[in-house]
């Protein structure tokens, strides 16, 4: 109990402090936002801060927070430290700075700001690799719910079923103005959300469950799988994901004001992590120990656990928003992912996206896409989404720094990315390399390799940091 309340408070003392101090580094002012200089009535659209924050949190969240936290504490308490330290320094960073930065580019997406901080290729790639990670999760969080759905309706409604409406309301989620569907849904599911991680933690403790405390940094995964990398993988959402960078943009062309951001983008990242404490904590609670965790997610599935341990902790409530959080969360987070990519196509090819036949020409092989991948095995797209997204997040952070190289008022401002840059590209490749899904190389193999990537990514970052200061194209203003 006690390392789960202090890791609450770090959490918040990490929002106050070094929140406002990278929003001090960044310096947001009181010049027009995209919003207000062209609304279009269908993506820049202004909307209240407290609605843009709960649409932020629902974006980023849904149930990544849940089966991601509840997948790293098996790995024992040593997870409170990655989400905990992981979002302030890594993720929390990484969201506001795409978002920001997304603000003063005119709301463009994330494969456009990379495009201009790490060059024409880095862009053509990124163009790419986005819409496909977009599409993976598109496809993960239509597959999940529908699967649980037909669980709970009738015979006739199978997952196929399911998956056929999940799809039918992507596409109106992701053609429709985001004030329409979004706007109103979202900071409902947002606060159901939050209702649900505070309800499990209290029914927790009054109920006498034993959370676990910070005794021991072992691994303690009954499978023996090591901490480095798999664990920086497998708890993305709550800690750093690369995800949100693609969010975070769809958030800042409905922004009124730059100084918002904090609120919006550092401090949902924050909340997010909460969430996923409070899982984390709860699933070797109520599971007793990680082994006995482990055993529950291999016979019921992540939705399955997740619904024991509410309706076991709140009873016939809880058992209603568990079926909210696991069914209407992943929903949300898939519509935006589509969304999302709509709009990076649309920026990638410069189409006009007031007009409808022109969203629907783009959307519709979106869906067709997501649709094929719901087909294969959920666990194989999973564990490529899930390496792509820690990827993403590491293209993100390098981004960012070249950002704050190029505008930042002091040079050692770039670090406060590029270290969390460097460390994610350490996780990546050493993860790609020994990962099933990867290249199966032994860890002698694979560490020493994934150092060397994260030693050539510093030297290119610095020797291309070092030529533009040389140039001293450093603007005297943003």
């Amino acid at each position: 109990m006690i390392t789960f309340f202090c890791a609450i408070a770090v959490l918040l003392v990490g929002y106050a402090l070094y929140g406002k101090f990278i929003e001090g580094v960044f310096g947001p002012d009181d010049r027009p936002t995209p919003a207000n200089t062209h609304p279009d009535g269908v993506d820049f659209v202004p909307m209240k801060t407290w609605r843009v924050f709960l649409i932020q949190l629902l974006n980023i969240a849904g149930t990544g927070p849940i089966f991601g936290a509840l997948a790293g504490a098996i790995f024992g308490p040593v997870v409170f430290l990655w989400i905990v330290f992981g979002s302030i320094l890594g993720g929390a960073v990484h969201d506001y700075m795409s978002g920001m930065i997304s603000l003063r580019m005119d709301g463009a997406s994330l494969s456009e700001i990379v495009g201009t901080y790490l060059g024409p290729a880095a862009k053509q790639v990124m163009r790419v690799f986005s819409v496909v990670l977009l599409v993976l999760v598109g496809a993960v969080f239509t597959t999940s719910p529908a699967v649980l759905l037909a669980r709970l309706t009738p015979g006739w409604m199978n997952a196929t079923f399911w998956t056929v409406v999940i799809l039918c309301y992507y596409l109106l989620a992701t053609l429709l103005p985001i004030d329409k569907l979004i706007g109103k849904l979202y900071p409902v599911f947002g606060a159901v959300l939050v209702i649900m991680a505070v309800g499990i933690i209290g029914g927790l403790a009054v109920k006498g469950y034993h959370l676990p405390e910070l005794t021991t940094l072992a691994d303690l995964h009954p499978k023996g799988t090591p901490v480095w990398p798999f664990m920086f993988v497998t708890v993305a959402c709550g800690a750093v994901s690369g995800f949100h960078g693609t969010q975070s943009p769809m958030m800042a062309r409905c922004m009124r004001t730059e100084r918002d951001g904090r609120r919006v983008f550092y401090g949902a990242m924050i909340s997010e992590s909460v969430i996923a404490l409070v899982w984390a904590a709860a699933g070797v609670a109520f599971y007793q120990t990680t082994g006995g965790l482990q055993e529950a997610m291999s016979s019921l599935g992540q939705s399955g656990v997740v619904y024991d341990i509410s309706i076991s902790v709140l009873g016939l409530v809880g058992g209603a928003l568990a079926v909210v959080g696991v069914v209407a969360c992943p929903i949300s987070t898939g519509d935006t992912a589509l969304r999302s990519a709509r709009l990076t196509i649309a920026d990638w090819f410069h189409i006009d996206q007031s007009s409808l036949p022109k969203r629907l020409a783009v959307t519709l092989p979106l869906l067709g896409a997501s649709a094929l991948l719901t087909q294969l095995d959920f666990d194989v797209v999973w564990r490529y989404f899930s390496w792509s997204n820690q990827t993403l997040a590491m293209i993100t952070l390098w981004a960012a720094a070249m950002y704050l190289v190029r505008h930042g008022r002091k040079h050692w401002h770039a670090l406060l990315c590029a270290l969390p840059a460097a460390f994610m590209s350490g996780v990546s490749c050493t993860y790609i390399l020994m990962a099933d899904e990867g290249f199966r190389l032994p860890l002698t193999v694979s560490y020493p390799a994934g150092l060397v990537f994260v030693l050539v990514c510093a030297v290119v970052f610095c020797l291309s940091a070092r030529r533009r200061w040389a140039r001293q194209d450093l603007p005297v203003s943003r």
